[in-house]
């Protein structure tokens, strides 16, 4: 597979995927990384020292991770002349799937053609299903809330359906027409109020989609030690599409898990096969959650959840913690073994190659690779590093200016102080 596009690194083997769903991941595994546009390749090299560090400091030589660059993005689109292609190449996609896990920077958005975002197209392509996003807060960090300590959740937002899914008609258009003449066939047009002027969305949620994330969520739980599972749902309203991810979901909890009723309720308790400790499958209307997540945040845990209501929450989180800057992400297919990790900001093109932006959302990011990887110790150095680092107060320039008395470092600099801190 080695080109100008991918080149795969000597000595390093590939992750592989058992028939039971374990990954097999040698001791020297390849794992593919994308820079990232803007900013990126201050955050990459940032982050490349912490994810070597900690590896180094967990095992003692015993493991190291060899890098393999893929290109996507606005550096590949300008190695392929500026083709609509080159925005994110076959080549690419290959080389994800082959080898599994991938790391990626922030990337552009092309302004025009048929790729409306790169992140999108990943997941659509990939079918990286399950967004996860970790939320806790790290003190030192200034926030909102009285008791930010308290936040400490995994929401797991499906990625493959829903609104998101793209399927919309503009008003006007043949295709919105169409869709009226059947919506009056079917006797609901009355249903619009202003049909004329009207466009629509559609909004598919589907049995397997919801099975297939609410059972890595729950599956999250057992392998992380977890205390709970939260469905969180507008059921109450869209009873057929939101209100049958509920119901799909504790079915699939009663009878794939084992999971068993409480008396006079809909949630469910299960024993954790690896610890033995209770789970407990539960569910909350959307809007009530948004308001418990303020007030008493520490009855919640692993949240799963369609991709709106997951964007909603999953970006309020990142308030109540005192920055986006800190969170990270994933894409993954636990069915084929697909993994990519990376942040959620975007490029921020006007403080590139000034060595200042903050690379604790990739950072972090790998922190979350290295636990999918089971590589559990390099995680928790990356954490004690990153929390030493951080009640010191010394920072990059955005967490600078939210702190008191704070010291201002550069990207490289905040990742030496990581290390040293490990």
């Amino acid at each position: 597979m080695s080109s100008d596009l991918v080149k795969i690194p000597s000595g390093g083997q590939k992750i592989t995927k058992s028939p039971d769903g374990k990954l097999n991941v040698p001791d020297n595994p390849i794992i593919a990384f994308i820079e990232g546009d803007g900013t990126g390749p201050d955050i990459w090299n940032g982050s490349v020292k912490v994810f070597d560090a900690a590896v180094e400091k967990a095992y003692g030589g015993k493991k190291k991770i060899h890098w393999m660059e893929v290109l996507a993005g606005e550096k590949s689109w300008k190695q392929h002349n500026r083709s609509e292609d080159g925005w994110l190449p076959q080549e690419t996609l290959n080389a994800i799937n082959e080898y599994l896990v991938t790391i990626k920077g922030p990337m552009s958005t092309p302004t025009n053609g048929e790729i409306q975002s790169i992140n999108r197209e990943l997941r659509q392509r990939l079918d990286l299903y399950a967004c996860l996003r970790p939320v806790r807060h790290y003190k030192g960090i200034p926030s909102p809330v009285t008791n930010p300590q308290d936040i400490d959740m995994v929401i797991f937002r499906e990625n493959s359906e829903g609104i998101y899914s793209g399927i919309e008609f503009k008003n006007g258009s043949s295709d919105a027409d169409k869709l009226k003449d059947f919506l009056k066939e079917l006797g609901v047009l009355s249903k619009v109020q202003f049909p004329d002027s009207a466009s629509f969305d559609i909004k598919p949620i589907s049995k397997e989609g919801t099975l297939r994330l609410v059972r890595g969520a729950i599956q999250y739980a057992i392998d992380n030690d977890r205390d709970s599972v939260t469905l969180v749902h507008k059921g109450n309203m869209m009873k057929v599409t939101e209100g049958s991810f509920r119901t799909w979901a504790y079915e699939m909890a009663k009878i794939e898990f084992g999971a068993r009723e409480l008396d006079g309720s809909p949630w469910c308790t299960m024993k954790s096969p690896k610890s033995g400790k209770t789970i407990t499958i539960k569910d909350v209307i959307a809007n009530s959650f948004l308001q418990h997540i303020l007030t008493r945040p520490a009855e919640y845990d692993v949240i799963a959840t369609m991709n709106l209501n997951g964007d909603y929450i999953s970006d309020t989180l990142a308030a109540e913690v005192g920055a986006i800057g800190i969170i990270p992400e994933a894409y993954i297919n636990y069915v084929t073994g697909i993994a990519i990790f990376g942040v959620i900001h975007g490029t921020t093109p006007k403080y590139a190659d000034r060595n200042k932006v903050n690379p604790s959302s990739l950072i972090l990011s790998g922190e979350m690779m290295f636990r999918h990887l089971g590589w559990v110790e390099a995680a928790d150095r990356i954490v004690k590093g990153l929390e030493g680092v951080l009640s010191t107060k010394t920072v990059t320039y955005d967490l600078a200016r939210l702190m008191n008395e704070a010291h201002e470092v550069s990207t490289s600099t905040f990742a030496d102080e990581i290390i040293s801190s490990m």
